[in-house]
């Protein structure tokens, strides 16, 4: 028996009445993992310390962890979770709460009465949306584009369609429809019904009916047992009655349920107060039991290359429906010009009524009065709106409401940008159809990889993920945050230190007095002109850790960054010095009898010195984890981009180096238009030092 991978329902409902006790908790920090695994860590008066996990990878779950059982924090935490720690730090769990019968998990984070809510996903793939406090998603660790839902960042959060709720159906309704399926029994408990594999089996067990037996032969007296097992299941539930259960074969995890299960009876079980406390063991021994070494298993090819090419029909299926759509709301348009008179003759009159305080019911009246008359445009009209002042017509067999208080062209304006908007829609469609395309591409090219190798035992290149060469793909997906520190210069070091500098003398100013932390480190070149650089030891929602060491190769880094963006570059020298002193010795207080300027600051105490620090640029584009132009010092920006363009001091004013860089990216990738999205001459001039440039042994 395979162990289990995936919560049930039923689960899900002991997890959110367990999950409760711990409503009023604080956030303290929240990690992301590389494997799907989100980490929030809390604090509640009476109960100390708590560790909620919700993993969205392997095993799709949500529990309260012991600290023993955490996994260590990741060193630097991505884009994802700061973001989750600026909108969640010092918030309190407000309420947790599953949808419908469904194995989504809903969970109400509130701070200083703005709401933060993230929805767990825990089917299929598996996902994390982020919601505001109007339910628009912030941020998601997977996009969704179906024709059934969609959820990305910037939109509002769609739940997929509710499932059919078995708890809550009566007797008359979960008889018809088991005589409406075609299939056995436990199958139709477990898909008709919505019970799942696991406890449509179970029910059929407890009832004491064959599971396999076709739907034709079940009698009534059958239905009332399962039923009957259905009741006693829905006041368990209702009740909070559980009885936790850790079912283990030979010490392997094989199951952990909220009930006793009639299924397990052969295997070994431990009872627990508590389903999370089953849970937190049962996931902890699933991971240790999967990292022992095991023969290298051909990947599931086929139901991948499925379940893409299903993705990729619905997507088609959206784009057929936007088009239908779009003319749709054309030939309403055309079909007002088309009877210009009519219809303006049915605004006019509408206006003039309301205009001499005729109500919305009375306007209604009469052209009901109209149509018996046979009075043309009174047999237009299907109706009017006063909540909304608006007048529904019929003309050429087809329906448009429109606003009384525009014209007919204004009218139909409206309707034409409405199918404007809509083949944008598909534009966008489109777009995601070809992106998934391309996963099925290198889905069959790993199958044919794999096939090709003819058992060859080569375990290492099998089980790590094969490179994507970005810069061939005809189609790279955009993938973009936003972050507090993009309007700065900025980079991060090759230890993955953030380092930003300002642009200007009010930002200088603003990076001394707001973003210059206990534990950063201040550099400036000693050439004037030069920006304000600060080495980031925490971002600024994190709190300092004394043990923290920064190394020697991102504070070298940092100069040569501070150097390169001054006005060395700008004098066309290749080299300058540079100094590095703690946060303590910067101020903005002068000495008695002296003056700051705008964007100045005092040095107190003694500065390290780093001499002859030679100049250097690199622009790159990275694909992975996120789409985007980066810029800094060369040793730091390889590692963490697809394609680099070093630059030198040299002969092209700032935006003419920008479109030349820009144009050979262009000739890098064969997605040109990913790189237009992404890295137009404008962002790319971002990065580079002001003066004068030159690529780099490209020129």
């Amino acid at each position: 028996m395979d162990p289990k991978r995936e919560l049930t329902s039923v689960d899900l409902a002991a997890l959110e009445r367990e999950l409760t006790t711990y409503e009023g908790a604080r956030v303290e920090k929240v990690y992301l993992y590389d494997d799907g695994l989100v980490r929030f860590k809390m604090r509640e008066y009476d109960l100390g310390r708590i560790e909620l996990l919700v993993d969205t990878g392997e095993f799709k779950h949500v529990r309260v962890a012991t600290p023993e059982r955490v996994p260590q924090a990741p060193e630097r935490p991505p884009n994802f979770a700061m973001m989750l720690r600026n909108r969640l730090e010092g918030a309190h769990l407000e309420s947790v709460e599953q949808f419908e019968f469904d194995r989504i998990l809903s969970l109400e984070f509130k701070r200083s009465g703005e709401s933060t809510t993230i929805v767990a996903e825990l089917f299929g793939d598996g996902n994390l949306a982020v919601l505001d406090n109007v339910g628009e998603v912030v941020d998601c660790l997977s996009t969704v584009r179906l024709k059934s839902r969609t959820v990305v960042p910037g939109s509002p959060y769609e739940y997929p369609e509710a499932r059919f709720n078995p708890l809550a159906v009566d007797k008359e309704r979960f008889k018809a429809r088991i005589d409406d399926s075609d299939t056995d029994l436990v199958r139709t408990l477990a898909t008709r019904l919505n019970f799942g594999g696991i406890w449509a089996e179970e029910l059929c067990t407890r009832a004491g009916v064959e599971k396999v037996i076709d739907i034709e032969e079940v009698t009534d007296e059958m239905v009332d047992a399962v039923y009957n097992e259905v009741e006693t299941l829905r006041e368990q539930v209702a009740a909070g009655d559980f009885d936790p259960r850790l079912y283990t074969d030979d010490g392997r995890p094989i199951d952990v349920t909220p009930l006793p299960m009639q299924e397990h009876a052969d295997l070994d079980e431990e009872h627990f107060d508590q389903f999370t406390e089953a849970l937190d063991i049962y996931a902890t021994n699933l991971d240790s039991d999967d990292d022992e070494p095991s023969a290298p298993q051909r990947p599931d090819f086929e139901a991948e290359i499925e379940k893409k090419q299903r993705i990729i029909d619905q997507q088609q299926g959206a784009i057929s429906n936007f088009d239908e759509q779009s003319e749709a709301e054309r030939e309403k348009a055309e079909s007002l010009y088309a009877n210009y008179d009519l219809v303006d003759d049915i605004l006019r009159t509408v206006r003039t009524a309301r205009n001499e305080g005729t109500p919305w019911e009375e306007i209604q009246e009469r052209f009901e009065q109209g149509k018996e008359q046979g009075i043309e445009a009174a047999q237009a009209v299907e109706g009017v709106d006063g909540s909304e002042g608006t007048v529904t017509v019929t003309v050429d067999d087809k329906a448009a409401t429109l606003f009384v208080e525009d014209g007919v062209e204004k009218n139909a304006d409206r309707l034409y940008q409405e199918a404007k908007r809509i083949q944008e829609k598909k534009a966008g469609a489109q777009a995601a159809i070809e992106n998934t395309r391309e996963e099925l591409a290198e889905i069959k090219a790993r199958r044919d990889e794999w096939e090709a190798d003819d058992g060859e035992d080569d375990s290492q290149e099998d089980t790590e993920q094969r490179d994507i060469d970005w810069l061939s793909r005809s189609s790279v997906p955009v993938r973009q945050s936003d972050n507090w520190y993009d309007r700065f210069r900025w980079f991060h070091t090759s230890d993955g230190f953030l380092v930003i500098g300002g642009r200007n003398a009010d930002q200088n100013e603003e990076i001394v007095k707001k973003y210059l932390d206990r534990g950063d480190l201040f550099f400036h070149a000693q050439a004037h002109g030069g920006p304000v650089t600060v080495l980031k030891a925490t971002d600024p929602s994190e709190s300092y850790d004394e043990e923290l060491t920064i190394p020697d190769s991102s504070k070298e880094e940092a100069a040569q960054f501070a150097v390169s963006y001054s006005s060395v570059w700008k004098d066309a020298k290749f080299s300058g010095d540079a100094y590095m002193v703690d946060h303590t010795q910067v101020s903005k207080t002068p000495e008695s009898g002296e003056f700051l300027e705008k964007g100045g600051f005092a040095i107190r105490g003694d500065r390290t010195y780093f001499r002859d620090v030679p100049v250097g640029v690199a622009v790159g584009v990275t694909c992975e984890p996120e789409t985007r132009v980066v810029g800094g010092p060369p040793e730091a920006i390889a590692d963490q981009a697809e394609s680099v363009i070093e630059v030198e001091p040299g002969k092209y004013a700032q935006n003419d180096i920008a479109k030349r860089v820009y144009r050979e990216f262009r000739s890098r990738f064969a997605d040109e238009s990913f790189v237009r999205k992404i890295a137009s001459p404008d962002l790319i001039q971002k990065f580079l030092p002001p003066g004068q440039s030159s690529m780099k042994g490209v020129e």
